[in-house]
């Protein structure tokens, strides 16, 4: 909001400077985005009168006037098309300086000498209209300075405000505030009721109680629109933002900017058999103030006659009922308007005025009355006209209710860390415009005024008091406590120990979004539908995702469109399922490796990443995690029949490893061989707790056996039977050679393996190796089926 220093003090007037006061304003929350002069420097501009207007004999457009200064008359050439006998006008005389340094000096025109300039407002500085000369009031005071009868020493000031405070977005408000911070009084100016001079009421019926809970109207009748609006309004509404328009509006919109209340001023010719407060109805059109014609949906409050919509509530007028220069009669309008009802109404329709910006923030539900009574006194004494009564229509149960607000004193020092005098804070509340009802043991009972509609809870009250007390004045203290450690089990490996793995063994971490392509996920998790957004960002990303497949599949596709051949990429994050009413939630690591298993350079070939590299990375996570997983073939719509292995902890299903389906890649567009992981985090998190074991010193026994075993069976199958027979004292079991050739038959392999047992405490003889060897060589023949191989 701007307004200016001068209005301002009218108000409140502490004995600081500019910059002290909106030092004050800022500190206390207001913060002020910036300030400037009112008007341009000059000096040397007085007030000139205009005794005579001769035609220049040399050039059409000019004219020879004859300007006095109150002492001596010159003559100067003007070509100002409202320049005219008796004009008062802003006159700057030979010496004078204009915004820009331009200086004025003798000259001739066309041949005809000239001493001076009379001045537009643009040559001043005030604004940019250059119309014409800037005419003064009939009474202004000839050879005063410009400066001086137009009170230019002033600024405008831009208060930034949060959408909260509404009852600053006024000198009203503003001045309150200034009295509250420099604990000086308001000298408001008294505002007494008008009293009526006719029967006339306006027809008023409001069939939206809840969007416009209070409605005030008036008849002002006989008033003359063609009278200018005197120049300290004027004045007062430019250093505000505010243009001057004609007599009526220019009214409504200084009560609007002095009290904080938007009005209307309708033509009453043009009202058609009474005022309507109500819904807009299907298909109905209004045109605007601004010409611009809009279709009003269903939902918008708008104020009507017996036939159409007249104005959007709380938003801008109609073009057809708006006053005119013929205007006899004037309807005033004056009303309360629920801020929810017309939350977003203005900008819905492109729109944002100076009324919607007050309303949907709050305006004071007690104000409305007030306003009228302003307003009516101010056209009477600029326009004239016969006042009529007010009629108001109101809601009881729409009216925002008082409210009645409790604050302990223990619990406002507890905030703002330092006690404070009880009765200093009685007398920042008073001063703030709070009632207090009643002394309570530990604090006070506070009535809230309708002026504070963001005041509602314990802690805006205590907000208020520490902003006036002053946020400087609040000691800076560290908040202590006792933070006991929180135990953490041992065996719970942390996810970045994770995340570090996979960064150490070349992948990179990436970050999709939670919601994703459904034509994606149904790609790669068909058996599980995933739970669609109300309102999605976007349509392929509108369902949650049940694997984090989904979206690393397509950046591993946008990679591939910039050229990246090699990718390895892992992330951990939630997957979505519903179940029955609720949402299932699980945290799960995933992972993608396309491309070469390593970068290239001249001492690795260009070696394809395959399942079994995959596969022993995960192993190896495993091992840092401490825990055993197998891996079991299996089948996944996603991934490739024959290269898809089940990963299980304890018979517990944890995860996927495989390569991705030919269908599912080509459908993708994806190249390569694209190999993929996915685990549930909980199942892999907890392992063993590592404990020491001293090492022995006593000789290993390695005894080596060659089997020949059918090619379906997997060598898991067979680390496990021979490990179930090896004994407690089997150290190692390893496997190092196979080989499958014609010799061997259709359908076998020969897999060689080493066996290493060792004692801690004595060296072991050869008859119980003999027996462990024999042991595990049986069990594979019966168990497996196979056979030594000779």
């Amino acid at each position: 909001m701007k307004f200016s220093e001068q209005w301002l003090r009218e108000w409140v007037n502490p004995e600081i400077g500019t910059q002290e006061l909106m030092d004050e304003i800022t500190m206390a929350g207001l913060e002020v985005d910036g300030f400037e002069p009112v008007a341009g420097q000059f000096s040397g501009v007085i007030v000139g009168e205009v005794q005579s207007v001769q035609p220049h004999p040399d050039a059409d457009k000019l004219r020879l006037c004859q300007v006095t200064d109150g002492k001596d008359t010159v003559q100067v050439v003007c070509g100002a098309p409202n320049v005219r006998e008796g004009l008062k006008v802003p006159f700057a005389v030979v010496g004078a300086v204009l915004p820009g340094d331009f200086r004025i000096k003798k000259a001739k025109l066309r041949g005809q000498s000239s001493e001076g300039m009379l001045c537009s407002e643009a040559e001043l500085g005030l604004s940019e209209n250059h119309d014409g000369l800037m005419e003064l009031p009939a009474d202004a005071p000839v050879g005063q300075e410009v400066a001086d009868y137009l009170k230019l020493n002033d600024v405008t000031i831009d208060v930034d405000l949060t959408p909260n405070r509404a009852d600053c977005l006024s000198i009203k408000g503003l001045a309150r505030e200034v009295g509250v911070l420099t604990g000086v009084l308001v000298d408001a100016p008294v505002i007494e009721p008008v009293e009526a001079v006719h029967s006339e009421v306006p027809d008023i019926r409001v069939e939206a109680p809840a969007g416009c809970p209070r409605y005030l109207g008036r008849i002002l009748r006989n008033v003359n629109l063609q009278a200018e609006s005197p120049l300290w309004m004027q004045e007062k509404l430019r250093r505000s933002g505010v243009r001057s328009i004609d007599a009526a509006v220019d009214v409504t919109n200084y009560v609007m900017l002095e009290l904080g209340q938007p009005m209307h001023a309708f033509d009453r010719d043009e009202i058609h058999g009474g005022i309507v407060v109500r819904m807009a109805r299907a298909g109905e059109t209004l045109i605007l103030l601004d010409r611009q014609e809009v279709e009003l949906t269903q939902g918008t409050l708008v104020i009507a006659d017996h036939e159409k919509p007249v104005a959007i509530a709380g938003v801008m007028g109609g073009e057809h009922s708006g006053v005119s220069p013929k205007t006899r009669d004037l309807v005033l309008e004056s009303a309360y308007f629920d801020p929810i009802t017309l939350a977003g109404k203005a900008r819905h329709y492109g729109l944002h005025t100076d009324a919607s910006h007050r309303f949907e923030r709050g305006v004071d539900y007690k104000l409305a009355r007030e306003a009228m009574e302003r307003a009516t006194r101010l056209l009477m004494d600029i326009v004239g006209g016969e006042p009529g009564e007010i009629v108001e229509v109101a809601s009881p149960d729409d009216i925002p209710e008082d409210r009645v607000v409790d604050l302990r004193a223990g619990r406002l020092n507890d905030v703002l860390g330092m006690a404070i005098d009880r009765t200093t804070v009685e007398e920042i509340l008073t001063r703030l415009g709070l009632r207090i009802d009643k002394l309570l043991k530990d604090g006070w009972r506070v009535s809230v005024p309708s002026f504070r509609p963001d005041i509602s809870i314990e802690e805006d009250l205590i907000e208020e008091v520490g902003r006036i007390y002053g946020y400087n004045n609040l000691p800076v203290t560290e908040p202590t406590g006792a933070l006991g450690l929180r135990p953490e089990e041992e065996a719970v490996r942390p996810v970045a120990a994770i995340r570090n793995f996979f960064v150490d063994h070349g992948y990179q971490e990436a970050v999709t979004y939670s919601f994703v392509d459904p034509k994606v996920q149904q790609l790669v998790d068909p058996e599980r539908e995933g739970i669609a957004l109300a309102n999605p960002i976007s349509s392929d990303l509108s369902v949650m995702r049940t694997s984090l497949w989904s979206g690393l599949l397509k950046t591993v596709a946008y990679n591939q469109n910039r050229q990246q051949a090699r990718i390895r990429l892992f992330e951990t994050g939630l997957r979505f399922l519903k179940e029955g009413e609720r949402i299932d939630q699980k945290p799960m690591l995933a992972g993608v490796v396309v491309g070469n298993q390593y970068p290239e350079n001249w001492v690795n070939g260009r070696r394809t990443a395959d399942f079994f590299d995959v596969k022993g990375e995960l192993e190896s996570l495993f091992r840092l995690l401490g825990i055993e997983i197998q891996f079991v073939g299996s089948q996944h719509p996603a991934l490739h029949p024959g290269q898809t292995a089940e990963l299980m902890r304890d018979g517990e299903h944890v995860g996927w490893l495989g390569t991705l389906h030919p269908q599912v890649q080509k459908n993708l567009e994806l190249n390569g061989t694209i190999l993929m992981f996915e685990l549930f985090l909980n199942s892999i998190v907890t392992g063993y707790v590592p404990n020491f074991k001293e090492i022995s010193k006593f000789p290993e026994v390695r005894r080596d056996l060659a089997i020949i075993i059918g090619s379906d069976v997997a060598f898991a199958d067979v680390e496990r039977v021979a490990k179930k027979h090896a004994g407690e004292r089997l150290t190692a079991l390893r496997a190092f050679d196979v080989y499958e050739g014609e010799s061997l038959g259709e359908g076998n392999r020969s897999l060689a393996l080493s066996l290493f047992w060792q004692h801690p405490e004595r060296t072991l003889n050869e008859d119980e190796v003999h027996s462990l060897f024999n042991g595990v060589i049986d069990a594979l023949k019966e168990e497996l089926g196979a056979t030594l191989r000779s």
